[in-house]
C-alpha cells in the first residue's frame, strides 16, 4: 500500500504567513461547529422577536418585511462580534478567532457574511473550497480578506 497520505484531507491545516504562535488556519469541523452554536443563537433571537411582534400585532406577521428584519438581525448579531471582538460565542467555544490586517471593519464583515450566505446556498461548496485552496481559505475568508484561525492556549 502506498503510505502517502492526502494533502487535502490533512487532520490539522499546516501554518499560514497569516498567523501567529500558537494559531493555525481553523479546520473546518471547527467552523461548522461554531457556526452551529451561534446558529441556536440566532434561533432564539429570531423566536423572541417573532413573538414579541406577534404579541404587538395581535395577529400572524408575515411579509417580506418580516424575513428582511431576521436576516438584518443575523446579520448585525454576526458582524457585531465579529468587529467588536473578532469571534462570535460559537467562535469563542472552539478558541477561533478571525485574523487581518488590521481591526476588522464593517465592510469586512460583509463581505464575510455575503461569502456564508453564497456558501450555504451552494449547499457548502464555499466552506469544502477550503480543501482545495492553496492558503485553505474559504469564500468568506477569501471575500473579508481575513482568515479564521484555531488559537492553542
Amino acid at each position: 500500500m502506498n503510505d502517502k497520505k492526502h494533502t487535502h484531507f490533512r487532520p490539522e491545516p499546516p501554518k499560514s504567513e497569516d498567523t501567529q504562535p500558537g494559531e493555525t488556519v481553523a479546520p473546518l469541523r471547527y467552523r461548522l461547529l461554531a457556526i452551529l452554536y451561534d446558529a441556536l443563537i440566532i434561533l432564539a433571537i429570531w423566536v423572541f422577536t417573532i413573538v414579541a411582534l406577534v404579541t404587538l400585532v395581535g395577529d400572524a406577521v408575515l411579509g417580506a418585511w418580516v424575513q428582511t428584519l431576521l436576516f438584518l438581525e443575523m446579520y448585525g448579531f454576526l458582524a457585531f462580534f465579529w468587529c467588536r471582538r473578532g469571534q462570535t460565542i460559537g467562535m469563542l467555544a472552539w478558541h477561533l478567532r478571525i485574523r487581518s490586517d488590521g481591526p476588522f471593519t464593517p465592510t469586512q464583515a460583509l463581505g464575510r457574511f455575503i461569502g456564508g450566505m453564497a456558501s450555504f446556498a451552494t449547499l457548502g461548496l464555499g466552506f469544502i473550497w477550503m480543501w482545495f485552496d492553496r492558503d485553505r481559505m474559504t469564500w468568506s475568508d477569501r471575500l473579508s480578506g481575513s482568515i479564521v484561525v484555531r488559537v492553542r492556549d
